[in-house]
């Protein structure tokens, strides 16, 4: 990678509609967290990071104004594109590949797949990311698992496997690849109908043989999903407890 690109791009795909969480009209991604919405949260850290050029955003096609008028409040100056969102996020990150490739963003460009709302990252982690997929082809952040899990094939009801936990980690995000790479294995997918089988770009680009490389999360970088999660990232926020992971240095 001598003589490529040293940079990075971010996709954000802030598609989702929220169901989880009990706000009638507002996607989950909009709603205020501390002193503004959590896709700013989550935005701000691509904005502020040295290597990250650009960003890219899949959104649910009605808001995307109402994205539009978030990146101009907040000075989100990087983002190049607000694209509609899929039926399913693979769907909605293939969207927001698109409209990078055909910004002619280079196809060697570390691309940074992440949440809309997993707000809590920094600058390292964005960092490390960057570097393992120049070195290595692909990064995906993660951590031990801390807690026992179980495999069940009936619906939970019973318990088929408990799986060693040492051997097991949670896969986070970013996820980050080769633009190229992870734009023809997601055009691969959708042509061989198998997009609606896989639950993130981990599991897809393992699917058509990428060797991925973890690198180390946070244990806070939880997606926001429900009521309860939001209400921790907002006492988190207002206690200041953020503020030592999130002001991290570059690397």
């Amino acid at each position: 990678m001598r003589d490529g690109p040293k940079d990075a791009i971010a996709v954000i795909f802030a598609g989702g509609a929220g169901t989880r969480m009990h706000r009638p009209g507002l996607p989950k991604q909009f709603v205020v967290a501390g002193d503004r919405p959590v896709l700013a949260h989550t935005l701000q850290h691509f904005q502020d990071h040295p290597k990250v050029s650009g960003i890219y955003i899949a959104c649910l096609e009605p808001f995307i104004p109402h994205a539009w008028s978030l990146v101009r409040r907040y000075r989100i100056e990087k983002v190049r594109r607000i694209v509609s969102g899929g039926a399913t996020a693979l769907a909605s990150i293939f969207n927001a590949l698109e409209s990078a490739v055909e910004d002619g963003v280079d196809e060697r460009t570390a691309t940074l797949i992440h949440d809309g709302v997993r707000p809590i990252i920094n600058a390292d982690l964005i960092t490390r990311n960057i570097a393992a997929t120049y070195k290595y082809g692909g990064a995906i952040s993660a951590i031990p698992c801390f807690e026992t899990i179980a495999r069940s094939v009936d619906g939970a009801r019973t318990i088929d496997e408990v799986p060693q936990r040492d051997l097991m980690y949670v896969l986070q995000a970013p996820q980050t690849f080769p633009l190229g790479e992870v734009h023809r294995a997601n055009r691969r997918s959708m042509d061989e109908g198998l997009q609606g089988r896989f639950v993130d770009e981990a599991q897809l680009m393992t699917h058509y043989g990428c060797r991925l490389r973890m690198v180390s999360g946070l244990r806070g970088n939880v997606k926001l999903t429900t009521e309860f999660d939001l209400l921790q990232f907002s006492l988190l926020l207002d206690s200041g407890a953020l503020d030592p992971v999130q002001g991290a240095n570059v690397a």
